[in-house]
């Protein structure tokens, strides 16, 4: 990886490393927030220019993930992820140091990346979600957005342990 070569492993865990990824990356950014990661992703922040996005970083003390050679080499902490597929991608970070498991308790919203809460027994959910006092669920408090562990979280338990 650009941006890490030369450098001995350290670890890179949620409560340690907000991050912001480019353009290039938003795929990846719902497997990191999956990961209990504060991954802000450019586009859900209309950032595509990379000096907006080194301001981004240095403002909100966000480590930045790109794709982008020349974006890497100028952000503090930049790590420039060189695959196209995310699996591979995640594969890098891992390699790099990143802690990529999945929590019992999600924090992290995959789709806006908002702070997560349980739902509490008895409280209405919409019709496609389970129900809370037969299996845990969560509402995001930034979109609303409801979820659980189901099919789509094991999958993702499943890729991230074939890393």
């Amino acid at each position: 990886m650009g941006g890490e070569s030369g450098m001995s492993i350290r670890s890179v865990n949620p409560e340690n490393t907000p991050l912001l990824l480019d353009v290039m990356l938003g795929k990846l950014a719902v497997y990191l927030r999956m990961c209990g990661y504060d991954a802000v992703y450019a586009l859900d922040r209309a950032v595509e220019a990379d000096d907006r996005l080194l301001a981004v970083a240095e403002t909100e003390n966000r480590r930045l993930l790109t794709r982008d050679v020349q974006l890497a080499e100028r952000a503090a902490d930049g790590v420039l992820l060189e695959s196209r597929a995310v699996v591979d991608q995640l594969r890098e970070l891992r390699d790099t140091g990143f802690d990529l498991s999945l929590d019992e308790v999600p924090a992290r919203c995959g789709r806006c990346n908002g702070s997560v809460e349980r739902v509490d027994d008895g409280e209405e959910t919409p019709e496609y979600a389970p129900d809370p006092s037969e299996r845990a669920v969560f509402r995001c408090t930034r979109c609303g957005q409801y979820f659980w562990r189901g099919s789509h979280w094991d999958d993702v338990e499943e890729t991230l342990n074939s890393l």
